[in-house]
């Protein structure tokens, strides 16, 4: 037992168009022409989107081992002191 439902669609005036003039030519309905179409379109399987990666480069060799804790502190201070001084600060 089929159930029909009547819907009503807003298509652009080309495709409505297009679509009309298709069903004439293979003398069905537009009915039957669009309920084709949709059956097709929800058969279809997407493909699936490529996953985003970030790009990568290379930073070049590492400045400290951050296993490390004083050492990697010590740069912190460095890197600070260019920033605010301009050079690195004696003391």
């Amino acid at each position: 037992m089929f159930f029909h439902m009547k819907t009503t669609l807003i298509i652009p005036d080309p495709v409505f168009r297009n679509l009309k003039r298709r069903a004439a030519e293979r003398k069905e309905t537009m009915s039957a022409l669009v309920t084709e179409y949709l059956r097709q379109g929800l058969r279809a399987t997407r493909k699936p989107k490529r996953p985003f990666s970030f790009p990568t480069f290379s930073a070049g060799p590492p400045k400290v081992n951050i296993a490390d804790r004083e050492a990697l502190y010590d740069l912190l201070d460095v890197e600070r002191d260019r920033r605010l001084y301009g050079a690195k600060r004696k003391g």
